[in-house]
Parts: structure tokens; sequence; C-alpha cells
């Protein structure tokens, strides 16, 4: 007699949706009242709304954050943290923006997520479906 596994139930995942990786801050205003703003194609080619939860991790400093993105002027290359936040970001720091997403359990095993590459003054250079673990390296983005 063979012995049943259950199977689990559908339920949702918190998953990797998208990030812009090793952008440039350009801006770190004290005096706003919150969020990161982020030029606008960027926010496109990620797939990140405006208003949408993001987290900030900051390569340079090694500070994270969480907060919500702000639209930015199109082709601007604008990172600017905003408000509080920007005690933990200064301009010329690298940042990686990321965002996350409930997924269904059953579409959790092809999901994809979003890499948006950018160069030194935040210009959108490539949009790639696969990240790269570690400890292998991207070599377009060295």
């Amino acid at each position: 007699m063979t012995k049943h596994t259950p199977r689990k139930p559908p339920h949702r995942v918190h998953l990797f949706k998208a990030k812009i990786h090793r952008a440039t801050v350009t801006h770190a205003d004290l005096d706003y009242e919150g969020s990161v703003t982020i030029s606008g194609e960027l926010l496109d080619a990620a797939g990140i709304m405006e208003h949408e939860q993001v987290h900030i991790w900051n390569v340079t400093r090694g500070t994270r954050l969480t907060t919500y993105a702000l639209r930015g002027d199109e082709h601007s290359g604008i990172v600017c943290i905003n408000g509080a936040a920007a005690h933990h970001a200064k301009p010329g720091d690298l940042v990686i923006i990321a965002t996350f997403a409930e997924v269904d359990s059953e579409d959790a095993a092809a999901w994809q997520p979003t890499v948006v590459l950018v160069d030194d003054a935040n210009r959108l250079r490539e949009v790639v479906a696969e990240e790269v673990a570690g400890p292998r390296r991207r070599l377009s983005a060295l």
C-alpha cells in the first residue's frame, strides 16, 4: 500500500516582482514629506506603479528602507530620496529599488521578475527577465 501525500491547497506567495538595479541617487530632499521620485520611463520599464510600495537598498551605505514611488519627469534620470529617508541616501549613492507581488501558488513556478539595468546617469540600458544568482555576475553590468 502506498502512502498518499496530501496536496497543499492553493495559497498566495510573496515574490520578487521587479527592480531597478544600481541606480544612482541624484537628489536627497529632507524637506519633502516622503517617498522616492523616479524617472518615469524607469518606472514603466520595471512595471512599478506610482504610489506602489518600494524597497530601497543602498549599496553604498548598506542601509535599507521602505517607501513608495512617485513618477518623475520622463528621461530626467532622477532618483530623489525624499523626507526622512534622505538621511540614508546622498547624491552619488548606488541603490537597488525593488518591489514584490502577491502571486497565486499555482503561478509561482512560472513567475519571472523584471530586472531593469541602468547606466551611471540612470538611462535605461536593458530590461531582462532573469535574475543572476551570486556569486555569478552579469558581465554587461560590470
